[in-house]
């Protein structure tokens, strides 16, 4: 519970300190959790229909945690959904549906088409949302098979880091093509998004007017790359120079490499210090050249510093397998911070400026 809605109890009614520490410790989720428990299953089962697969786990382990709340608790908690609904409105509800309807009135199937990409971008891949429920080993299985094309737009809908790991459970000899096709991709036609319909054995879109949708690209490819384990990425990135070297350079040029570090600012990487384990950081700057190193090394104490580097040292020669795994790690988590909005990250892609 939020520390304004605990007081907002104590001050409704008294309640025993056990009570108010029970309702201080309850996390948002848990909250929710409380509210799906006092309902009944089909109730309950028809709102996780709306959540996406991150929510249900996370609600999922919440309700386990929540099973030996107290009554008083629970009381409370109810008492403060009632008191919140009351305040909301229904203005949102169906906002999706209706602005697709006012801008096809008022623009036409082709114009409306063409704006709704853009403000409603989740709308493009509906009819594959199914991925966003299934394994990486899962998806590699069900698409081996399939020509790399295909392969390559479905990769180009999964999250980045997902489909890395799908690449990797992808036989050797098509691997390099997937990414090269990938960063080809500009739009994927109707037929082609039917044609991964029927793979993923889902209906296409009801929408008669059915456009090109966008997917792929360079900076798709690169980022898959940038989450593609260290053995895979030099063999991949070797093949698609092969076939295409100045495919190969536009990739490599927007990815964002540990050493990119160097360009961003100061809080960047402050957050970044924060958010990563010392030891990980210790391993990572041990391949680093000297002005990455000095990028960190300049936004610690001297006392932090000097004890920093004594146990970076201590830790004696490190395989290069080991470090550059550790600076591909802490590019992970430098990444999802800037999707996040916590940093920003200063480099050679579109999406780091």
């Amino acid at each position: 519970m939020a520390e304004q809605e605990v007081k907002d109890a104590v001050e409704q009614a008294p309640i025993s300190e056990e009570l108010k520490a029970e309702l201080e410790a309850l996390t948002t989720t848990q909250r929710a959790a409380v509210l799906l428990l006092l309902l009944g299953e089909q109730q309950a089962a028809d709102i996780i229909k709306f959540l996406n697969p991150k929510e249900v786990q996370a609600l999922g382990s919440a309700m386990v945690a929540v099973a030996d709340l107290s009554q008083e608790a629970v009381n409370t908690v109810l008492d403060d959904f009632i008191d919140t609904f009351k305040k909301q409105t229904t203005l949102g509800f169906g906002a999706d549906d209706y602005v697709e309807n006012v801008l096809k009135l008022a623009l036409g199937e082709d114009k409306a088409a063409s704006v709704l990409r853009r403000i409603l971008p989740s709308s493009a891949s509906k009819g594959l949302e199914i991925l966003s429920w299934m394994d990486a080993r899962s998806i590699a299985e069900m698409i081996r098979a399939e020509h790399p094309q295909v392969v390559a737009i479905i990769l180009s809908v999964l999250e980045y880091e997902v489909a890395a790991d799908c690449l990797a459970f992808l036989p050797d000899e098509i691997r390099a093509e997937v990414v090269q096709r990938i960063a080809a991709l500009e739009t994927v036609q109707p037929s082609a998004m039917k044609e991964l319909e029927a793979i993923m054995k889902k209906q296409f879109s009801t929408n008669s007017s059915a456009k090109s949708s966008s997917f792929g690209g360079v900076n798709a490819a690169a980022k898959i790359m940038n989450y593609t384990k260290v053995d895979l990425e030099g063999p991949i990135l070797d093949a698609v120079n092969a076939a295409d070297p100045d495919l190969a350079t536009a990739i490599m040029d927007n990815m964002f490499s540990f050493e990119n570090l160097v360009a961003v600012d100061n809080r960047a990487i402050q957050t970044l210090m924060r958010n990563v384990e010392p030891d990980m950081l210790m391993i990572a700057l041990k391949g680093a050249d000297e002005q990455v190193q000095e990028k960190f090394f300049g936004n610690m104490s001297t006392r932090a510093k000097a004890m920093f580097i004594d146990d970076m040292e201590a830790k004696g020669p490190m395989r290069i397998t080991d470090v550059e795994d550790a600076q591909k790690a802490t590019m992970r988590i430098a990444r999802k911070l800037a999707d996040a909005g916590e940093l920003v990250l200063a480099g050679q892609g579109d999406d780091f400026v």
